[in-house]
């Protein structure tokens, strides 16, 4: 796994995360979660093309895809805890990484609802 060592790494990152999460719930039969993980990943699509140009080029440090990976195999309670809980950190943890306010606001908002969703 590479690196998250960019603003647009991580913005990738977080799309594609997204869009495994709702095909995820889709394939569990959860059309309410499914529908709210296309809504962050829509919204982050948006955050990325508007803010793309605002980001200064200051490398970040410190994250690796490696500490995010889902396990998205296992349809139970506690897999979707596990997922959420994951979700929650990466979220967390690269929200103060980024440097343009706009953007750390979408990706703390990710956070808590991912939050919101853990058990």
């Amino acid at each position: 796994m590479s690196s998250l060592n960019t603003f647009g790494a991580i913005m990738t990152f977080a799309i594609e995360m997204e869009t495994r999460l709702r095909d995820y719930y889709q394939s569990a039969g959860d059309a309410a979660r499914a529908a709210d993980a296309d809504k962050r990943r829509a919204n982050l699509e948006r955050v990325r093309r508007e803010n793309v140009t605002e980001i200064k080029l200051e490398p970040i440090e410190g994250l690796d895809e490696a500490n995010y990976t889902l396990d998205l195999d296992v349809q139970s309670d506690a897999a979707r805890a596990t997922i959420e809980a994951t979700a929650t950190r990466f979220y967390q943890d690269v929200a103060p990484k980024i440097n343009v306010r706009e953007a750390q606001r979408a990706l703390e908002r990710c956070a808590r609802q991912h939050a919101e969703m853990a058990p």
